[in-house]
């Protein structure tokens, strides 16, 4: 009986009951004796008494004994061979008359294979596409084949995101090609910093503002097929779109001066991760162009036609080169995502272009000494850890980076001063970018948009200290030597002192060569500036490898008597 405390029913019984039962068990094992004694059969089985001793030819009958065992054994190991022999061909005559008679599993094992084949090759043609002569290769078609370009700039540093190589590209056409800029990204910076970037930008280029649309995915089919049916849209702060209108005006109205016969073709073009192929999306109104936070998802040139007058074209990413400073790299480049560079020196050159209390604010994290402390700290506080609960510090680097270069954070730069135009634009170029276009329009549609904006404000940003332009690399001869194999990295790691006194030599040969090949006067100011720079870089990566021993950065320098567990 269950009690009702007792979360299972209690075992034990009464004293008399046990005994009952043990007293029926007695009587049934002794009618079993009986019934079996008359019957004849007996539970204990003789033993075999064997050859007694006072038996003549004892052992002679003991081996004839041992041999009759053997003999049996070996009777039972071929039985039992023949039996699998005759399982194995039973088996393999079954499997050849399934494959005669289902030839449909042929054609599937064929299609297997071909789409194998398929696989290795999309492959390859992805990691030739991923190069960064390719890259430029496709970057120069859009420049060739458009009407107009828009060189689209993030709004958090649109210095930082201006290409002077791109634009001498452009303005080299003298007026047959048109020169946009597009801030992309204005919800994520403040709205006064935003008008002073506009009155900047505005007395060098057409400025347009913009704000592109996260398009709807349906997660599952259910959710699809409800949605056709209720004819209800989420229209959230994501998928507003804000700037389209005033930038399909303008390229209307450029359509509308050219021939009524071609279509009017606009090329996107700009660093990673500034949101070309979003824009195009939101004038489209489809996902038709593959848009993400990763890098440089764009690997060659695509054409979409936005209206009947206009048609746009996708491009790659522009390459960094190598001659810029740590922080635009880090935004700039696809190197960290390509594991060119360590994401760590990366952050680290982040780091000291912004100001410490800021980012202590916004990633809720205490003082920190060195970018290796910040690491740790923000590491422990997302929960990447390793084995022994040791915080993953180049995990912890890479999300950093993907929150700069994708839209979450809030950062911003200063404005420079104006009046001052770049070494590569004059007065004449500025009047006739703007020739042909309705700047009062434009103007008002842009107070419009500011207005409409809900921007962050200047307590929730970070401020970025920028250091203007970032020099890119169009001309494919202007490439460095890509290194794939790892041998090679070994034997960089192994003869260090010596390849970088072979490396000086060599970057002195290749700029006499340039010299020779393009003269001093036919060379752009933003080339020279770039060879500058690389000299400079050089000479002084050999001067701290040097005095490595000599001196260290104290800021990085690791404090023993902290426990940074």
């Amino acid at each position: 009986m269950k009690r009702p405390k007792l979360k299972k029913a209690s075992k034990r019984m009464s004293c008399a009951k046990r005994y009952k039962i043990q007293k029926k068990v007695r009587e049934h094992h002794r009618k079993l004796r009986k019934e079996g004694k008359k019957t004849g059969i007996r539970r204990k089985i003789k033993k075999d008494i064997g050859v007694p001793n006072s038996a003549p030819f004892k052992e002679e009958v003991l081996r004839e004994a041992e041999e009759r065992k053997q003999e049996l054994e070996e009777l039972k190991e071929k039985n039992r061979l023949a039996k699998q022999k005759e399982r194995a061909e039973k088996k393999l005559k079954g499997k050849e008359e399934k494959s005669e008679a289902t030839p449909a599993k042929k054609q599937r094992v064929k299609k297997q294979e071909k789409v194998k084949a398929q696989r290795e090759k999309r492959a390859a043609v992805g990691k030739a596409k991923s190069s960064k002569k390719f890259r430029c290769s496709e970057v120069n078609k859009v420049i060739e084949a458009s009407d107009v370009i828009l060189e689209v700039l993030d709004a958090r540093d649109p210095m930082g995101c201006r290409c002077p190589q791109l634009e001498e590209a452009v303005l080299r056409h003298e007026g047959k090609k048109r020169l946009l800029f597009i801030l992309n990204k204005i919800d994520l910076v403040p709205k006064n910093i935003l008008e002073k970037w506009v009155q900047y930008l505005q007395a060098q280029c057409p400025t347009f503002l913009f704000k592109s649309s996260v398009q709807l995915q349906d997660k599952t089919v259910l959710e699809k097929k409800k949605r056709a049916a209720n004819d209800r849209i989420d229209y959230s702060r994501a998928t507003m779109s804000l700037g389209s209108d005033s930038l399909m005006q303008t390229l209307n109205l450029l359509a509308s001066t050219q021939d009524t016969e071609t279509m009017l073709i606009v090329g996107v073009v700009g660093f990673p991760n500034v949101g070309k192929s979003s824009i195009i999306n939101t004038l489209k109104g489809i996902r038709a162009c593959n848009a993400g936070v990763e890098r440089g998802l764009t690997k060659c040139m695509q054409e979409v036609h936005v209206s009947k007058k206009v048609k746009m074209l996708d491009s790659p990413a522009i390459v960094a080169a190598p001659c810029n400073s740590g922080d635009k790299l880090a935004l700039r480049s696809m190197q960290a995502d390509d594991k060119e560079v360590n994401p760590l020196e990366t952050v680290k050159a982040l780091l000291k272009q912004c100001d410490q209390q800021q980012i202590m604010l916004h990633y809720n994290v205490p003082k920190y000494k060195n970018s290796l402390d910040f690491l740790t700290l923000f590491a422990k506080k997302r929960g990447l850890l390793q084995k022994g609960l040791l915080p993953n510090t180049e995990q912890a680097a890479t999300l950093f980076l993907k929150d700069w270069t994708g839209a979450k954070l809030n950062y911003s730069t200063t404005v420079p001063e104006t009046g001052r135009l770049p070494p590569h634009l004059t007065k004449s170029m500025v009047t006739e970018m703007h020739t042909g276009l309705e700047l009062d329009a434009i103007k008002s549609h842009t107070k419009q948009i500011i207005k409409r904006l809900c921007a962050p404000k200047l307590l929730t940003t970070v401020t970025l200290n920028s250091k203007g332009m970032t020099d890119g690399i169009l001309n494919v001869g202007e490439l460095p030597e890509e290194k794939n194999t790892l041998e090679e990295k070994e034997d960089d790691e192994d003869d260090g002192e010596e390849e970088e006194d072979i490396l000086v030599e060599e970057t002195e040969e290749m700029e006499d060569i340039e010299e020779i090949e393009t003269p001093v006067s036919k060379q752009t100011p933003s080339q020279k500036t770039c060879k500058q720079k690389q000299g400079n870089k050089n000479t002084a990566s050999v001067n701290i490898d040097l005095l490595a021993g000599e001196k260290k950065d104290d800021n990085d320098a690791y404090d023993f008597s902290t426990d940074f567990v």
